[in-house]
């Protein structure tokens, strides 16, 4: 199933009342004259409802109340610049959704779009997938014009996922719809993301912690910013109709909290505890953030010293606080600089490569016990520039199975409503997210 997210934007209208403090009129005022630049800049506000649905408000000073729903359907985040790119096509071909393709390749997504009374669904597909399955995924996510079918796992048997089977039948037929004939059993549920008669299961639930630390690091090795964004994702294959209850041993460090709809919310408000009903399947139950965090687990120090047409480069890495697993797939990226004419790039661990686009890419994996890794070597200017003027920025990739760095604990997981005791796995892992450290 490829990545897919569904948008709904709806035009102004009277029936609307939208508050926007003073700080958004503010923003979209100097922007009256530049229609596409403010859907790019304007202030964004969000508010959760319904579990996992966001309510984007962009401020634009022509159309100064567009609502934008969101619905992320993998782990994997969709970025919303991928909609400031719509928007900028849209208005590049006349401004009317109404008379744009179904399908449009984008740099980095396909898009799938549909305009239905004055709304414009869109979808984005980070692979390649048939339209057909693109236009008939958002034709059931919506009834009437409103969002009504967001569950992905509802949505899997709706419409069956592209394969060799469904492909030889299509050939066959000469049907190429993979729209199924029967509504799926959850549509008709009180719990609509759960089917009511779950019987070939394996009995087991699996539990998994996954963290991104995103941090910003100064000139002067200050870490200016820290903070995690961790999502809680659950693997269900649990019979009938079970009762999940998951808590915290820590839950107070918890911010900007978000739901998958089977959450209740009253045990949450009340105790800080997780009580649902889980869809069968993989699926997100939860994601937060930790903010103001003290230390990373690696440091990098970069020193750079120009004079004479040459720039000088060092770049140290190294353990600051071990986590107590292994530190695995460290990675240092950072752009060289477009006065930069010619490198000569070494490092005592790992690989370097220098793509065509001037991109380093140093691969360190582990490391070693003995010794720190090092990126070394000498890079030329220009003619007629004595000093680097602009200085790159770099940017950190590691992995670390077994750890929450966020110090995030699982208290307990009771489950109620089987008929036989279940299986219980709980796993975690922390990567690096939006790490960046400033030369």
């Amino acid at each position: 199933m490829p990545v897919l997210r569904s948008v709904l934007s709806l035009p102004p209208s009277p029936s609307l009342s939208l508050s926007l403090p003073p700080s958004v009129s503010e923003i979209a005022s100097p922007l009256e004259e530049d229609r596409g630049r403010a859907r790019c800049c304007s202030a964004s506000f969000y508010c959760q409802i319904l579990g996992s649905l966001d309510v984007w408000i962009n401020a634009d000073a022509k159309t100064n109340r567009e609502v934008i729903l969101e619905k992320q359907m993998t782990g994997h985040r969709v970025d919303r610049s991928i909609c400031a790119w719509f928007w900028d096509y849209v208005l590049s071909q006349g401004g009317d959704s109404s008379k744009i393709l179904p399908v449009i390749a984008s740099p980095t997504h396909y898009l799938f779009q549909i305009f239905r009374e004055g709304i414009t669904f869109l979808a984005c597909a980070q692979v390649e997938m048939p339209p057909l399955m693109g236009i008939e995924l958002l034709d059931e996510m919506m009834d009437n014009g409103f969002p009504l079918t967001t569950e992905p796992s509802i949505l899997r048997e709706m419409i069956a996922p592209p394969n060799i089977v469904s492909k030889m039948l299509s050939v066959v037929t000469g049907k190429s719809s993979n729209v199924s004939n029967t509504l799926p059993d959850a549509t008709s549920s009180f719990i609509p993301w759960r089917k009511s008669d779950m019987k070939n299961a394996s009995n087991e639930v699996y539990v998994n912690l996954v963290e991104e630390m995103d941090a910003v690091v100064n000139r002067e090795g200050v870490l200016v910013k820290c903070e995690i964004y961790g999502e809680i994702q659950v693997n269900s294959n649990l019979p009938g109709l079970p009762d999940l209850t998951l808590s915290f041993a820590n839950p107070t460090i918890l911010n900007d909290v978000r739901f998958h709809p089977c959450v209740r919310f009253r045990p949450w408000e009340s105790d800080q505890i997780l009580s649902f009903v889980p869809p069968d399947g993989q699926f997100k139950l939860m994601s937060y953030r930790v903010k103001k965090l003290k230390s990373t687990p690696i440091y990098v120090k970069p020193q750079l010293t120009s004079d004479a047409g040459n720039c000088r480069i060092n770049v140290l890495v190294g353990i600051r606080n071990d986590p107590g697993k292994t530190i695995d797939s460290i990675t240092v990226q950072f752009q060289l600089p477009l006065c930069v004419a010619s490198a000569d790039l070494a490092s005592n661990h790992g690989t370097v490569d220098i793509l065509a686009d001037k991109t380093c890419n140093w691969s360190i994996g582990r490391i070693p016990k003995d010794k720190s890794p090092s990126l070394s070597g000498n890079l030329v200017l220009e003619g007629g520039l004595d000093r680097l003027h602009v200085f790159p920025v770099l940017k950190v990739g590691f992995k670390i199975m077994g750890v929450a760095l966020s110090g995030l604990q699982i208290d307990k997981l009771d489950i109620k409503n089987t008929p036989a005791r279940p299986y219980k796995g709980f796993r975690a892992l922390t990567q690096a997210g939006e790490y960046e450290v400033r030369s």
